[in-house]
């Protein structure tokens, strides 16, 4: 069966979810307002620039998650949601994977953020299958370390051969949908990758390989 794999942040959403938690946090002053926000805005600039360290990142954005029970984080979340996902989610995006549900393509999300901040979104959209980076949990509780391969860079491509080996799929007439410099790794492991509103390194790349690009956010 062919596989239609999408990034979700800025792909799928107009935006980032993992910069908006951290965001979603400081307004409702969970955390310290202004050595927060810095760094919340310092790590995302690096991810942009592609030297984000995931290690050092997930120490920082697990930390929060640490602080609260599961029952509490779940209803912090629930208003996360409707202040802050849904406006970013888009009708192009939800016809896109459409599209792909009613060609019979498996349906897969794999993002470097955590599977707490979007597995409620991952399901907002009717997709089953999801690849994130997975806080550690240890007698209930978030704590502030991965669990695992972080689902960031060659770590997708790693973590998606796994998932395949254990579900017997292959990459065979596969789809990957992504915005990001940081996923050329898988992007260059499909049959078909799609730059979707690029970066402009991975505009780059996309008009140098002949890739097609699209977007879904205007």
């Amino acid at each position: 069966m062919t596989l239609a794999i999408f990034d979700l942040d800025n792909t799928l959403l107009s935006g980032d979810s993992d910069h908006g938690w951290g965001e979603f946090l400081v307004k409702k002053k969970l955390v310290d307002e202004g050595e927060y926000k810095k760094r919340n805005e310092l790590f995302y600039q690096q991810y942009k620039q592609g030297n984000l360290d995931i290690f050092e990142y997930a120490a920082f954005s697990f930390r929060p998650l640490a602080e609260y029970s599961m029952k509490q984080l779940a209803s912090l979340h629930e208003e996360f949601m409707l202040d802050v996902i849904n406006p970013m989610i888009g009708i192009k995006a939800q016809n896109l994977v459409e599209q792909h549900r009613k060609k019979g393509h498996v349906l897969l999300v794999i993002t470097a953020t955590n599977s707490f901040v979007t597995r409620p979104i991952v399901d907002a959209f009717g997709i089953e299958n999801l690849l994130a980076t997975e806080p550690e949990v240890v007698d209930g509780r978030f704590v502030n370390s991965i669990d695992g391969i972080p689902c960031f860079k060659g770590g997708k491509v790693e973590r998606l051969k796994d998932w395949m080996t254990r579900n017997k799929y292959t990459l065979d007439g596969s789809y990957f949908y992504s915005d990001s410099h940081n996923d050329y790794p898988l992007m260059a492991q499909v049959d078909n990758p799609v730059a979707v509103d690029p970066d402009p390194q991975l505009e780059r790349i996309a008009k140098e390989k002949g890739w097609k690009i699209i977007s879904l956010h205007c």
